[in-house]
């Protein structure tokens, strides 16, 4: 007869030791980004996207180092304090951080202490007779049950879903903050520029009706013909539609800032040329002194940021850390981590339950002496049949991971295109920009000789009315395109996940 081996216990507690680091997940390899290497190939020859400074390897920087104007950073605080939106994004990640801890928990035995009494009276005619018919019972204990001995990583796994889930809703958050402070700057910067336009509008409805009174004048002299006269209305009328046209948006402008940042909007805190836009205009243009003066465009607003630098060979791989790009990679790593835990389900499970206590039919004589109790049960249970349940769980875990691959690649895209279409209107903003002044300067010079050649009566007046008109769309153009050049600036700052070098573009005034 053999006699048992007296090493079998301790090589039965390694092995389960061994087992109990076993992880069926597969291993994560992040998919090579499906983009050019370079973010910027497409530039027009001769151009650059900026001044080649290397990118910050200190990840995003804060908006505040972003935002230069102190109205506007003041205001962006305000928003981040009142905006619903992130409200909802910074609750979303509470909820996600107290999943995570219960799935945590799960890796622990939940230990559980109870006590109980129980007092029964049993009937006379069911009593043996010299016997009671009335007992107690009082038992207190200490113990778990059901704790599953992680052999396989199945718990491991679902903690490992669980983390990755509570990252990736937490980059949401920061994804949400970033859309945020861009959008209450382009509100902010569109604030600007309507009330701009509004002002040119007043101006130059001003000038237009001291014309029309002076062609007027004329007209009733017998020196201008009917013609004239009704052409000068026309160009006033024009002129005080678009002001009254201006002066709405202004209004929906303020509206759509307040809903941004959540709440009412000091008027310390809109844009200088705001009160003066709201300032109700003169009733009686024609008696000021300077009536024919050509109206100028107002100073557009101080930057909302310094342009970081940004080198015109960005490789790719920089957008990798734009938080909506982070959300997606969190994703799809928290799905190889459900594949481990679906492979787990095709192995044994093991749970203990275990409990040591005391127990008396008087309540106090429970914690005498010879009254201890204990308690220990363990169960295996190992599939054997269940209809391809496991191995349907399993390829819907394996068709999540290939969708979150899919997802992974496709933000990836998205994001590359952003960033190339940003940097495609970056490259041709300044020769716009100085193309608009060029034709400003132009048109003004053509408006100045046509109202003198028309005041000689060497020429009519509708060419000095084409002269204002071609004024006033080119003043109203290069008002857009201030606009644009400062909302190209936010987009940047956004598309590149708040990424800049650490070089930087000082804004001018």
């Amino acid at each position: 007869m053999t006699r048992p081996s007296s090493f079998t216990p301790l090589a039965s507690a390694l092995a389960c030791a061994l087992l109990a680091g076993c992880n069926l997940a597969p291993r994560y390899q992040a998919p090579s980004p499906p983009v050019p290497e370079r973010l910027a190939p497409q530039l027009a020859p001769g151009t650059t996207g900026a001044d080649g400074v290397a990118l910050a390897d200190s990840g995003p920087m804060a908006w505040q180092d972003f935002v230069q104007e102190p109205r506007l950073r003041e205001l962006v605080a305000m928003a981040l304090g009142n905006n619903r939106d992130l409200r909802l994004a910074v609750l979303a990640m509470d909820k996600a951080r107290a999943q995570y801890g219960v799935a945590q928990a799960d890796r622990l035995p939940t230990v559980n202490a109870t006590g109980s009494g129980n007092r029964a009276r049993t009937a006379d005619d069911l009593t043996t007779p010299g016997r009671p018919n009335t007992t107690s019972q009082y038992s207190a204990s200490l113990g778990f049950s059901s704790y599953e001995i992680d052999f396989f990583g199945r718990i491991r796994n679902l903690n490992d879903a669980a983390l990755q889930d509570f990252l990736r809703v937490a980059e949401n958050r920061r994804s949400v903050q970033l859309s945020l402070v861009a959008e209450v700057m382009g509100a902010w910067l569109t604030l600007d520029a309507d009330a701009r336009r509004l002002r040119l509008a007043r101006e130059t409805l001003r000038t237009r009706q001291h014309a029309l009174q002076l062609t007027r004048r004329s007209h009733e002299l017998g020196a201008t013909s009917a013609l004239a006269l009704a052409q000068a209305q026309s160009s006033a009328d024009t002129a005080r539609v678009d002001a009254a046209a201006f002066a709405s948006q202004l209004a929906r402008d303020r509206n759509a800032l307040a809903l941004v940042v959540g709440a009412p909007v000091p008027a310390a805190l809109l844009p200088s040329g705001v009160e003066q836009a709201l300032q109700a205009p003169p009733t009686q243009a024609g008696n000021t002194a300077d009536g024919d003066k050509i109206p100028a465009l107002a100073a557009p607003a101080a930057a909302a940021g310094a342009l970081l630098a940004i080198p015109a060979d960005l490789p790719s791989s920089a957008l990798l850390q734009r938080p909506d790009i982070r959300a997606a990679e969190h994703a799809l790593r928290g799905s190889y981590a459900s594949i481990g835990a679906a492979r787990a389900a095709f192995f044994p499970a093991i749970t203990l339950t275990a409990s040591v206590g005391q127990a008396s039919n008087a309540l106090s004589g429970l914690f005498e002496g010879g009254n201890g109790t204990w308690a220990f049960a363990p169960q295996l249970r190992l599939p054997i049949f269940d209809a391809g349940r496991n191995q349907a769980n399993l390829r819907v875990a394996e068709v999540t991971r290939d969708q979150a691959v899919a997802q992974y690649e496709k933000t990836i895209q998205t994001a590359f295109r952003e960033v190339a279409d940003a940097l495609a209107e970056r490259a041709t903003l300044d020769d716009r920009l100085a193309a608009q002044d060029s034709l400003i300067a132009a048109t003004r010079r053509a408006l100045e000789l046509s109202d003198a050649r028309f005041r000689l009566g060497a020429d009519n007046y509708l060419t000095v009315l084409d002269a204002q008109r071609s004024l006033y769309a080119a003043q109203q153009a290069e008002i857009t395109l201030q606009l644009a050049e400062q909302i190209n600036r936010i987009t940047l700052y956004k598309v590149l996940g708040g990424q800049w070098a650490s070089g930087v573009e000082q804004p001018e005034g």
